[in-house]
């Protein structure tokens, strides 16, 4: 009586089928062929509802049609809430075990179309996407039955479910749609036992606010009944319109629209310039992600990189049973080239859903915060996009202040913002912002919504072919750590760190957080931390400079008088328990100490945050989930556990 995916099989043929796969990039995942014969909800007994066909208006479309159904027929689903559906920092995420139980997934779509206006989505266009994980194409067919029930006029889904989350964004505002939804689970591992997650983009292509999302989760709590069209799964494997009455679903190209919109923000003969040099290599991890559907587009085809530059470039369900997050552990044998003898000169990864990004050099670890400063500060002279310079500059809070510096020396406007890219979005939209990032391994700018990894390293290497555009054959290159080192010469060098402890008990590392409230409650500027002296303690609130909107408790926040800063959070990415964070920040001017290893250089930080939170107390951990220690030792002085 209820929607339920469970019974649905998942191939797990898939990722064997394709891991071997010579076609690894037009095809990167078939359709499953257990979806179609089989009705989705064929066991299911429905009410019907009056809906008038009159709520639908067919959408045009230049690509082919395949199937043109005249009758649509909208049923009622009965349902009841289910508890656990408020979303994180960047959507819902829990287990796929979890979303695979009867109403899981339905309940939380009708709860959003409940949620919004009906002029937000009645006879519009919805975008659907994903990082081609497991579960993604069964959950694709429920929300567009979803979708049809609630008077959509059209759904437009990348081919194979395949969309990344930076493109998703893209195809939103170049085809004036409504919004999108994007499934994944970002950079978590995916496959029977690891994440999923689905989040909902609005018509600029900017992730919900959380003044819906919160709407969301109270309508989660009073569902009765799940709408939805009784139509057949669609072959998600075929471009072309499936018509359904007037509601329609156009299987498109999941790399078009991305690729011309990255031609037009960069110069790609000048990156070609680069990438074409005998004396130039370069190596991009796909990491079985869904930027292996792009990146033989771009980097190869496009701009004349060696077909053999492009590693892990299959998407699969599983990741390859890795674990897509792109950082020194688990970007590890990407780390090992890069650092081994004779690595190349450039090499970059990205996640699950591809909005993030890591940059190595020869031997040389960029870290995220220190990359978005040094993009923001070559961008004019180096990107045509900003040929004008950029409006104005943002960070999360925890990322360090090498951004600050930058927006102060070229005058520009300057904004901290909580943890999460939809509060990049309203800065956008209002023309004051350009160029922003997170210290997670996330930087994008205004050219769309979303934080986007391959647009990082588009910049990177747009960096690296400016600064070498006069170099002959020959001629010693100016290589990423030169840049960087140079950066720090200007403007100093912010030694920066992350500590993550992943799924603890949710009731101890609140508790956790709640000391440090107390703490901060009674500290006032002056006190002695240690060797450090107190500036201010905070618990971070935020007030959007463009609607007033409010948002607090983003972080407890330790500055102290040399610019020194401890910052406690829990973060809401992950799928399961709290994962709790610390960051430690310490500047230096010193141009003869910015090659000391990070963690020698924060030390007396870490250990003062260890001991002021009391996290072993509270949590029972002694160390990092996350143990980066051991690339540490190889990575001289690059910094940082991950």
């Amino acid at each position: 009586m209820a929607l339920n995916s469970a019974s649905l099989r998942p191939s797990s043929a898939l990722s064997r089928k394709f891991k071997n796969s010579s076609n690894y990039v037009s095809n990167p995942i078939k359709s499953l062929s257990f979806l179609n014969p089989i009705p989705l909800f064929s066991n299911l007994s429905f009410k019907k509802t009056s809906q008038s066909s009159s709520l639908f208006t067919k959408a045009s479309s230049p690509s082919t049609t395949i199937t043109d159904t005249q009758e649509l027929k909208i049923f009622s689903v009965p349902t009841k809430p289910i508890e656990g559906q408020k979303t994180g920092t960047s959507g819902l995420r829990k287990k796929v075990k979890v979303f695979m139980q009867e109403n899981y997934l339905g309940n939380w779509i009708q709860a959003l179309f409940n949620s919004l206006p009906p002029e937000d989505y009645m006879n519009g266009v919805l975008v659907l996407g994903g990082d081609g994980r497991y579960f993604n194409l069964e959950a694709a067919q429920i929300i567009i039955k979803i979708a049809a029930g609630n008077g959509v006029g059209k759904i437009l889904v990348g081919k194979d479910g395949i969309m990344s989350t930076p493109a998703v964004s893209a195809v939103i505002r170049k085809r004036k749609a409504n919004g999108g939804f994007i499934m994944s689970a970002s950079h978590n591992p995916g496959g029977p036992e690891y994440d999923w997650g689905i989040k909902f983009n609005y018509s600029s292509g900017q992730p919900a606010p959380e003044s819906i999302t919160d709407k969301i989760y109270g309508n989660t709590l009073s569902i009765s009944e799940i709408k939805m069209a009784d139509i057949p799964d669609v072959d998600l494997s075929k471009l072309g319109v499936t018509n359904y009455g007037t509601f329609s679903v156009d299987v498109v190209d999941s790399v078009g629209d991305y690729v011309e919109l990255m031609e037009n923000v960069f110069d790609f003969s000048l990156i070609r310039s680069l990438l074409s040099r005998p004396d130039f290599r370069f190596m991009f991890d796909a990491m079985h992600a869904v930027t292996g559907a792009y990146a033989k587009p771009i980097f190869v085809d496009k701009l004349g990189a060696n077909p053999d530059s492009i590693t892990n470039g299959v998407p699969l369900e599983d990741f390859g049973h890795g674990h897509p997050d792109p950082n020194l552990t688990y970007a590890k044998d990407l780390v090992n080239i890069m650092f081994g003898e004779n690595g190349p000169d450039a090499g970059a990864a990205s996640d699950g859903d591809g909005d993030r990004n890591m940059i190595l050099g020869r031997g040389f670890f960029v870290t995220p915060s220190d990359s978005v400063a040094i993009i923001a500060a070559n961008a004019q002279e180096a990107i045509p996009y900003f040929k004008t310079g950029p409006k104005g500059l943002a960070r999360s809070m925890p990322t360090s202040g090498a951004l600050d510096r930058v927006a102060e020396k070229l005058n520009l406007p300057f904004y901290e913002v909580p943890t999460g890219w939809k509060f990049f979005g309203n800065l956008m939209d209002a023309g004051k912002l350009s160029i922003c990032g997170e210290e997670s391994f996330g930087t994008g700018s205004d050219h769309i919504r979303e934080k986007d990894g391959i647009w990082a390293v588009l910049a990177w290497l747009s960096i690296i072919a400016f600064r070498n555009k006069d170099q002959k054959p020959g001629e010693k290159l100016i290589s990423i750590s030169d840049v960087v080192n140079e950066h720090w010469a200007t403007y100093g060098r912010n030694f920066f760190s992350r500590y993550d402890y992943e799924e603890c008990e949710s009731e101890g590392a609140n508790k956790m957080i709640e000391y440090l409230r107390d703490v901060v409650s009674k500290s006032k500027a002056g006190d002695k931390y240690g060797s450090y002296a107190l500036q201010f303690a905070d618990d971070f609130n935020y007030t959007d400079p463009v609607d007033g909107s409010v948002v607090s408790k983003q972080g407890i926040r330790f500055v102290f008088t040399d610019g020194s800063r401890i910052i406690f959070r829990l973060s809401g990415t992950g799928s399961a328990g709290a994962t709790v964070r610390i960051y430690t920040e310490q500047f230096e001017p010193d141009v003869s100490k910015h090659n000391m290893d990070a963690q020698t250089a924060l030390k007396p930080l870490i250990d003062l945050a260890l001991s002021t939170s009391k996290l072993k107390e509270f949590t029972g951990r002694e160390e990092p989930t996350t143990d980066a220690f051991p690339v540490i030792k190889r990575l001289k002085g690059a910094l940082c556990l991950i």
